[in-house]
């Protein structure tokens, strides 16, 4: 699995706010740096915040986390962003965290969100070309040569 295939969405490294009481990084960070790569990930299909204020949204609806290596105070780490799929309202993603320096798989999280009419705050299909986007961006990953490890406990 060569992560580098994929868009990187965000860098950072741990610092001690970031730590819990085992010395690694607790769990409501890796939500944090998860959430900071999606609106990454956004503003590049533009899907960003400028598309979220023009009466469209998303919504998140579930997720898996899995944790593979620790991630520890001074550790440097990358997340790479693919998408899965997507139906007429609902997208399905996956975000690949990786201590750099050594490539070693941190953790993932796999998600699925949904496109949202703000003004009635109901789910609505995506635009055509919001999601002639999106479409761009899942041939790209279905054409990577490996396959993302996804958890089949998300049915999108």
């Amino acid at each position: 699995m060569n992560l580098t295939d994929l868009p990187l969405t965000f860098s950072g490294s741990v610092e001690e706010q970031h730590l819990d009481s085992l010395g690694h990084m607790n769990v409501m960070w890796y939500t944090h740096f998860y959430d900071l790569a999606t609106w990454r990930f956004y503003e590049t299909i533009g899907f960003g915040k400028e598309y979220h204020l023009s009466g469209y949204g998303s919504f998140a609806l579930e997720s898996h986390s899995h944790f593979y290596s620790e991630l520890r105070k001074g550790d440097h780490f990358s997340i790479f962003t693919r998408i899965l799929a997507r139906r007429d309202k609902v997208f399905h993603l996956m975000h690949f965290m990786q201590r750099d320096k050594d490539q070693a798989l941190s953790a993932t999280l796999e998600a699925l969100g949904i496109h949202i009419d703000m003004e009635t705050r109901k789910s609505a299909p995506m635009p055509s070309d919001v999601a002639t986007n999106w479409d761009k961006v899942i041939a790209q990953h279905k054409a990577l040569d490996w396959e993302a490890p996804i958890s089949g406990s998300l049915k999108p």
